[in-house]
């Protein structure tokens, strides 16, 4: 049976399999069957989504499916997604739904499902789901089900504004932003309205660019995949800070004064440092991604910080930390993790962290990089018409090695397929950025050749 559930949940072209209405009517039932056999009771679902158009839609289709199944459901509208896990955890409810694809363009969407701890959904749960769908089970209606086809917008305001005092109260612990400028680009996304909310009532002067969602303009040209909007903007307004979140808010990417991209390793050795300090960091460990620069891990062997890898996705990261009992990890795509204060990962807490390291300092954030020098890096993206094990295509294999033979102890070739599209992905890294953008071109014209869509 083909797997629909990825590393991040389930993402499609909204309105086609599996994200069209009649298959998010069967996941909201085969999610509240599965729970309620489980618990014993009527379940209680959280079901939060970002600015895309098909949003209100699957959120309707998969209420109309929960409730006919006999679950409860709130829908709290436009809400980030650590914001749903949140509320998941603590309202409390059984499960959590957030309707995105995070980052992809407005055509795209996707759910992802959060069990009551804030971590998502286990696999065997995701596996019984897929098999509903794909046997289009359905289950006649209960009559026990309190859901409709809203929630009262006072009661969805209520919830936001729960998430929003506990990143103002709980998380950001007394910091106070009078003095700094920030430039917020919210991609037209779930963090349109909360992040300046959030950051005004902190105390900080902010202006804000990409905060006008349409419903179509979601990551268009805009938040942390096209960061140059804001590198203009922090420079052209002297701002202290320019922070770039994707479409659900689950990562974020930094400018500093100089209008210099801060990414998601550079926002670990920021971190790290910053916890360190304050005796915070468990193990004196951080967990990343075979995605992380070779720069991050010689930058922490010399602090004398260990940089655990996983593989590529925030949930092996989680996975890690929680093994471990780390207190830091995350993705070079800014994706950070604290899992002492959430288990999903949130780019407006991860704001609250900088804001707090550049405090703690009285640092600016150019400054709270030093010691991290970064490899030259290149990644390459190559539609593929099948996900081929690499080893099991000659030329391709021969390829890979004889280039990792060339990069030696001074580099590093990743190559993989991606967990959410029909890409094979290759990283390299390397002295010379000629060099690696020539070697990433050739395998990249190989894989085409061999693979190509």
């Amino acid at each position: 049976m083909k797997r629909l559930f990825g590393t991040d949940g389930m993402r499609g072209e909204a309105g086609k399999f599996p994200l069209d209405p009649a298959t998010l009517e069967i996941v909201g039932a085969s999610l509240a069957n599965r729970l309620a056999a489980k618990l014993g009771r009527t379940p209680l679902l959280v079901i939060g989504r970002d600015t895309r158009e098909s949003g209100q839609s699957l959120e309707q289709s998969l209420q109309i499916g929960a409730r006919r199944a006999g679950a409860d459901s709130k829908a709290v509208g436009i809400m980030t997604t650590p914001g749903v896990a949140y509320l998941t955890r603590t309202l409390p409810a059984d499960a959590g739904v957030v309707i995105s694809a995070s980052h992809n363009a407005y055509q795209d969407n996707g759910i992802k499902i959060f069990a009551p701890s804030g971590r998502k959904l286990d696999d065997e749960t995701e596996r019984l789901i897929e098999r509903d769908i794909f046997s289009q089970s359905e289950y006649p209606a209960s009559g026990s089900g309190k859901s409709s086809a809203f929630t009262p917008v006072a009661e969805a305001n209520e919830m936001r504004a729960r998430y929003l005092d506990f990143l103002a109260r709980d998380i950001s612990r007394g910091l106070s932003l009078s003095g700094i400028r920030l430039v917020l680009d919210c991609a037209n996304g779930a963090a349109s309205t909360i992040a300046p909310e959030l950051f005004e009532r902190l105390g900080a002067n902010v202006a804000v660019i990409n905060n006008t969602p349409d419903g179509r303009n979601i990551n268009l040209g805009c938040g942390s995949l096209h960061t140059e909007a804001l590198q203009h903007e922090v420079a052209r307004q002297q701002a202290d800070l320019g922070v770039a979140f994707d479409g659900d808010a689950d990562r974020a990417l930094f400018v500093d004064a100089h209008g210099r991209l801060i990414d998601g390793d550079a926002s670990l050795w920021i971190l790290a440092r910053y916890l360190r300090a304050r005796h915070e960091l468990k193990l004196d460990t951080v967990v990343a991604t075979v995605m992380s620069n070779l720069g991050l891990e010689l930058a922490f062997q010399s602090a004398g910080i260990k940089l655990v890898r996983t593989d590529v996705g925030d949930k092996y990261v989680l996975e890690e930390l929680l093994r471990l009992g780390a207190s830091l990890g995350g993705e070079q795509s800014g994706h950070i993790i604290f899992p002492e204060i959430s288990l999903a990962g949130d780019g407006l807490i991860t704001t609250i962290g900088i804001l707090q390291a550049m405090a703690a300092s009285s640092k600016p954030l150019h400054d709270l990089t030093d010691g991290l020098q970064t490899f030259p890096q290149i990644l390459i993206n190559v539609p593929v018409k099948v996900k081929r094990p690499f080893a099991e295509v000659p030329k391709i294999q021969t390829a890979a090695d004889e280039l990792e033979a060339t990069l030696g102890s001074r580099g590093r070739l990743l190559l993989r397929y991606s967990g959410t599209e029909s890409l094979a992905r290759i990283m390299i890294e390397g002295e010379s950025q000629s060099e690696i953008e020539q070697q990433a071109d050739e395998l990249a014209s190989l894989i085409q050749e061999e693979l190509g869509a």
